[in-house]
């Protein structure tokens, strides 16, 4: 194949190197960076999905050579600042992944940068804070401090003072803090089947990775799942302890704080998998986060492998069921017409449309999928800085779904959906899939 030709083959991809003392080589980076942003300008195919390419086409067509050499150095920050590590680029666009002698990986360059900007101490103190959501999430939904702090995320003047201070954007849709948490609810009424089936692939006894979203901020989103998965004779638990999957973290490049929830996860879910249990996470963010960027940073660890195994999104475990005669389909109630933004981080786990499968079996329920970026990313959508260009990017699918006329609308990344809904104007509230398949089985 000449190396000028896209790529035939299925694209795969490289372990992180970033343990090796070069991955923080400044001169290093900056010439990798500038050979693959070379390639891309040459390219431009990526210029839709997010801000990151329009940033750099812009900085080379203004440069006095119309070419990346005529690109100040200092100005590549800007390129990475507006990636969010979406993968969009590699999995769905980019014609030169690996194996193409190219061997571009966007994506897993832009993380090689921010970890270097990371240990070179470049990263604002509201970027680490947001990040730690365990920190923020145990202090946050301690009972009436949760009411002050989800009524400072509500009133606009205080809103106002927190985009001043800590560069929080006023118009960003927030979470609210909720109590008792996800972890606590279901501890208190966990059931346990006498049997379970296991079929597909799949055990029929689950591990709820709760995730910090889901445990601090849409415990309902996790009891919507638990109830779902019983209901079809599924055994469901929690790990006797869990902490955020690291997705926070790796966007920042604080890969050391990546080793450290890898450790305490890790060695808790790997008991679990060794004793027959599949692992479920309400988020694709956590569900990418154990089954392709740890593994790509750990190639070598056993257990590390052994739990990417065992993860799955939740309607890609149904439909495997499903496929064996083991899911119900006794619903009681129609959802109509359903607008779903399928999530980047489910579109790039590679397990096709599962979601749109299993809502379309509900009877009388029409489910129109919209496959594109929310721009949200967990923190993007919510910085000063960045609020805007997230704005623009969620707009194509704002549209989308006011086109649709939806009696729902909904992601699988909860935090996409509420980007979504803020998108509309508040004119219509998200509604996560897991909910929508609890309300139509009436329970």
């Amino acid at each position: 194949m000449a190396s000028g030709e896209g790529n035939l083959e299925a694209p795969t991809r490289h372990p992180i190197d970033w343990q090796n003392e070069e991955y923080y080589d400044e001169a290093s980076l900056f010439g990798e960076l500038e050979r693959v942003f070379d390639l891309c300008h040459g390219c431009r195919r990526c210029v839709s999905l997010c801000e990151s390419f329009p940033t750099l086409f812009d900085l080379v067509d203004e440069s006095d050579t119309f070419e990346v050499d005529g690109v100040a150095k200092e100005d590549y920050w800007k390129v990475v600042d507006h990636c969010y590590l979406c993968d969009l680029c590699y999995m769905t666009k980019c014609p030169y992944t690996p194996p193409h002698p190219w061997n571009i990986d966007f994506p897993h360059l832009m993380l090689r940068a921010k970890a270097v900007k990371f240990e070179q101490g470049r990263v604002k103190t509201r970027d680490k804070i947001l990040t730690s959501t365990d920190a923020v999430g145990k202090l946050a939904t301690i009972p009436l401090v949760n009411l002050a702090v989800n009524a400072v995320n509500a009133a606009k003047p205080t809103r106002k003072l927190l985009e001043s201070v800590l560069e929080v954007d006023a118009d960003a849709a927030l979470p609210t803090y909720q109590t008792p948490t996800a972890r606590k609810r279901l501890q208190a009424s966990e059931e346990y089947l006498a049997t379970v089936t296991a079929v597909g692939g799949t055990t029929g006894r689950v591990v709820l990775f709760t995730t910090c979203y889901g445990n601090y901020n849409e415990p309902t989103l996790v009891e919507d799942l638990a109830a779902v998965l019983r209901h079809n004779d599924i055994e469901v638990t929690l790990a006797v302890r869990e902490q955020c999957c690291g997705m926070p973290k790796l966007e920042l490049g604080d890969l050391k704080a990546v080793q450290a929830a890898k450790e305490n996860n890790i060695a808790t879910l790997h008991r679990y998998v060794s004793d027959g249990w599949d692992i479920i996470s309400p988020v694709p963010s956590c569900n990418l986060m154990f089954k392709q960027e740890l593994p790509l940073m750990f190639p070598d660890d056993e257990q590390v492998r052994a739990v990417a195994t065992a993860v799955f999104d939740p309607f890609e475990y149904l439909v495997l069921r499903h496929k064996q005669g083991a899911f119900k389909t006794d619903f009681k109630n129609t959802l109509g017409k359903v607008a779903y933004q399928a999530a980047c981080h489910q579109r790039v786990q590679n397990i096709g449309r599962k979601t749109q499968e299993i809502l379309s079996l509900i009877p009388e329920t029409e489910v129109q999928t919209i496959e594109r970026c929310s721009g949200h990313d967990g923190t993007y959508a919510v910085k000063k800085e960045t609020h805007a260009s997230a704005m623009k990017i969620v707009k194509p699918v704002a549209n989308q779904v006011k086109r649709i006329g939806p009696d729902y609308h909904g992601s699988d990344c909860p935090m996409a959906g509420h980007h979504i809904a803020n998108a509309l104007g508040g004119e219509q509230s998200t509604s996560h899939p897991v909910s929508l398949l609890r309300r139509a089985y009436g329970i």
